[in-house]
């Protein structure tokens, strides 16, 4: 009997989300058809099987999440029996509550598992949260999110009630816990240093003034409670630890985008008469000067793992596209090595991809530098949160006609604010100018972008 586990198809993802079953239980399976839908903090992309037999069981029903390396389902032969180790569907269990998104079900396999996002960290070090485990006597589980939970709040996890599949301790018993459904389960480690004393006449207790009302929780307000999606999960996390980890400075500059908007429109004069016509964006040129720039400045072109500095060999810029459920960056490979026509037909094809869902893994890792433009929206100017684990982003602002001295003379040029958001960790504040400086000169004069 073979175990089908939730593939991982990003660096980042997490968990999945069964969105439906390609094959039916007893459907033959060969190795690569496609076995199901799976929703991940991306794209949604049909899952490939690398077994072969007959599809035994459904470990994980439609509608149901389950973490990177968790069973998902069991092929085999026809009149193979199926293990009697534990394993069960979630829905196969009425009487007990279904697992929690992110959760991996309790099996032989599942319990040994420990997730690749809990074995490393942001950069790819070791992780002190340890594995899941299993106790011999009366075979306790629990997930590593609440184990994880539970360490961090110094909770004696043997003496949680679990209310999981099989009495697994769930993230949702270890919370009940600490909002005080269940009694305490550590008794304080350090003795008082005194004991109480009561008040005295003359010293009268003042009773503390009750905490003000939050507005979700005022008297008679509605509120929608709207789960997050898995790609809301992954963006609220990597954000927020990129806001903690990386300590963030800024640096703005203002680029004259009068000679950019005429290059752009003679290339695009030319690209109508190409057998295959495109139209190249203000964004595509911006994109073509960044890479051009990291080219020129390689110390940009790099992240931080802890210890070291890691310079990339290759330039790959990402480009922020925004979607209905969240953020996703799509990354042009090798940007400074494309010509203009090239390099617009790639961001076509790679924000057409993204906005209809089938983007894969691959085009949305690996990229060294990103850039991210709200122009479109009228936003003069913004910081951007660094897309980890890169060391710099670039925010865009709207082209404005603005009023500038030139030559003595005041006249009105098309400019923009670009934002460079900058890991200070990485990059010191003269070389982050000194690549604005550099991209400034690319997009002023921009033949330079053509040769």
């Amino acid at each position: 009997m073979q175990t089908v586990v939730m593939p991982k198809m990003g660096d980042t993802m997490e968990e999945g989300k069964i969105l439906a079953w390609r094959k039916k239980v007893g459907d033959p399976v060969a190795r690569g058809d496609s076995l199901a839908e799976i929703e991940t903090d991306k794209v949604n992309i049909e899952a490939e099987s690398f077994a072969e037999g007959v599809l035994r069981k459904i470990l994980v029903p439609e509608g149901e999440s389950a973490a990177v390396g968790a069973p998902i389902a069991l092929v085999g032969a026809p009149d193979e029996a199926l293990p009697d180790d534990g394993t069960v569907s979630p829905s196969a269990q009425p009487a007990q509550a279904p697992a929690q998104p992110g959760e991996p079900v309790p099996t032989a396999v599942g319990a040994a598992y420990q997730p690749a996002q809990e074995r490393a960290g942001a950069n790819g070090a070791s992780s002190a949260i340890p594995a899941p485990t299993t106790e011999t006597a009366g075979r306790l589980f629990i997930s590593p999110i609440a184990r994880r939970i539970a360490q961090e709040h110094h909770l004696d996890i043997a003496r949680i009630s679990g209310t999981g599949p099989s009495g697994r301790i769930i993230k949702d018993d270890v919370e009940a816990l600490l909002a005080g459904q269940q009694a305490p389960t550590v008794a304080p480690t350090i003795p008082p240093i005194a004991p109480p004393v009561a008040p005295t006449p003359t010293q009268p207790t003042v009773p503390a003034a009750p905490a003000p009302a939050t507005p979700a929780a005022a008297e008679g307000e509605e509120v929608e409670a709207v789960p997050l999606s898995a790609m809301r999960k992954t963006i609220a996390r990597r954000l927020q630890q990129s806001m903690q980890t990386a300590p963030h400075f800024y640096l703005t500059i203002s680029i004259d985008t009068t000679k950019l908007a005429e290059l752009r429109a003679t290339i695009n004069e030319y690209a109508e008469a190409l057998p295959e016509p495109v139209k190249v964006s203000m964004n595509d040129l911006i994109v073509k000067g960044v890479a051009l720039a990291l080219a020129r400045m390689p110390q940009v072109n790099v992240s931080f793992d802890g210890e070291r500095l890691l310079f990339k060999k290759r330039i790959n810029v990402g480009i922020a596209v925004a979607l209905e459920q969240g953020l996703i960056v799509p990354v042009i490979r090798d940007a400074d090595r494309r010509g203009a026509l090239d390099l617009a037909r790639e961001s076509r094809r790679l924000v057409e991809a993204a906005r209809g869902g089938t983007l894969k893994p691959e085009e949305f890792q690996g990229g060294t530098f990103t850039v991210s433009n709200l122009g479109m929206f009228e936003i003069e100017s913004f910081t951007a949160v660094i897309n980890s684990p890169e060391s710099a982003i670039l925010a865009v602002g709207a082209i404005q006609p603005t009023p500038v001295v030139v030559e003595g003379q005041v006249v009105v040029r098309d400019r923009m604010k670009v934002t460079l958001s900058v890991d200070h960790r990485a990059l010191d504040g003269a070389t982050g100018a000194r690549f604005l400086q550099e991209l400034k000169r690319l997009l002023e004069s921009p033949m330079g972008l053509l040769v």
